[in-house]
């Protein structure tokens, strides 16, 4: 890559001889100037031919190309040879590569020795130039060194431009990583909803199973044989979870793993809930409409984790109340019960929250809901959820 620069300087100086040399040597000149300036000859051209190929080291070394050529224009001078097209075109070249490729205090200390010595060489050719000539060429000077500057820092812009977006890029996937992080930390919320409900729900067979072993062995089978299908669907629903922590990819994961359950799934679960003992009522009202995919499964987690709590801690006989309520803008979710259980789970979770209900809060709020857990009025416990279902 470095050398690819140089070839093109070295092509550039090599044009300005095949242009320069033969103009400088076949060219009439007039009387006035063969009587001012020596003729040409091959040390004015081994000078030239110095001066200009220093070209090639500009962009490496800008400086000492600019030094180069201001001593090959004072021998020039001194020797009395006319200028020619390539030694002053690779002044000027030098001068713009100064201000071009070099900080601002070499730039300006070479641009300062490049008009000096640009302007003692005017006044020491036998020809003086006029008070125009002498504007003219100083300000095409500045020019050319204003412009090298304009450049560099056009570069140093789009440098900074690119730096700034490769920053951004890796800031965009360190926080891609974040939300994978948070993403497996709400799936870990997960793992704690379903293994309690379906633990909950083994405990509770177990438990009845264990009071009516002696007097009714068929009911004990049939209690053990949903222990076991509910053993079953909590292993199988671990499995996928864990999958999902352990993987790297979204996409593999959600490729491998079955879709999260929703509300088409709640009469699964309720169910589930009746085979051990509790109650369930549901009630739908308004016309159903299809949520997000995200409160789709949030609603279907609340209530899975209202009833598991409703299991734990409402005692026996109670009875439980599902109800969803849509409306055009919001779906309402309420589950209530009519146990005791406001006591024991306010004694549970003490001043703090227990999981659980953390995992409520933080599953509403994600989705912009409302959210209000509490006892009844006669008695029992009540959640109740609101999730906007519009965009």
């Amino acid at each position: 890559m470095a050398a690819r620069p140089q070839a093109a300087d070295a092509v550039l100086a090599l044009a300005l001889l095949a242009v320069g040399l033969p103009e400088l040597f076949l060219s009439d000149r007039s009387l006035e100037e063969a009587r001012l300036f020596a003729a040409p000859d091959p040390r004015q051209a081994v000078t030239v031919v110095a001066v200009t190929l220093s070209l090639v080291l500009r962009q490496r070394y800008p400086l000492t190309t600019l030094w180069i050529v201001l001593a090959g224009e004072f021998l020039l001078s001194v020797w009395d040879y006319v200028p020619s097209i390539p030694d002053l075109v690779a002044f000027m070249v030098a001068v713009y590569s100064v201000a071009a490729h070099r900080a601002l205090a070499h730039s300006a200390l070479g641009g300062v020795a490049a008009l000096a010595g640009f302007n003692a060489l005017m006044w020491s050719f036998p020809v003086h130039p006029t008070l125009l000539e002498f504007l003219t060429n100083n300000a095409l000077l500045v020019g050319v060194w204003v412009l090298g500057r304009n450049l560099r820092m056009r570069r140093a812009y789009f440098t900074e431009l690119e730096d700034r977006a490769a920053r951004l890029e890796r800031a965009r996937g360190s926080d891609a990583r974040a939300a994978r992080i948070e993403e497996r930390s709400r799936i870990a919320r997960e793992l704690h909803d379903v293994v309690a409900h379906h633990v909950s729900v083994m405990t509770v067979q177990a438990g009845a199973a264990r009071r009516i072993i002696d007097r009714d062995p068929g009911g004990a089978r049939e209690a053990m044989s949903t222990i076991e299908e509910v053993g079953r669907t909590a292993l199988s629903e671990m499995r996928r979870i864990v999958g999902v922590l352990r993987t790297e990819r979204d996409e593999l994961a959600r490729g491998e793993l079955a879709p999260q359950p929703g509300l088409g799934d709640l009469g699964g679960l309720l169910d589930h809930v009746r085979e051990t003992g509790l109650s369930v009522q549901l009630w739908i009202e308004g016309e159903a409409r299809t949520p997000s995919p995200g409160v789709d499964v949030a609603a279907f987690r609340l209530i899975q984790e209202a009833l598991t709590n409703t299991l734990k801690h409402a005692g026996p006989q109670a009875r439980a109340w599902v109800r969803l309520r849509y409306t055009a803008e919001d779906l309402t979710v309420e589950i209530e019960d009519d146990g005791r259980g406001t006591a024991t789970i306010v004694a549970d979770s003490g001043d703090k929250p227990g999981h659980g209900l953390v995992g409520m809060y933080e599953r509403v709020a994600l989705y912009g809901g409302e959210l209000r857990i509490g006892p009844r009025v006669g008695g029992g416990f009540g959640v109740r959820a609101r999730f906007p279902l519009s965009a």
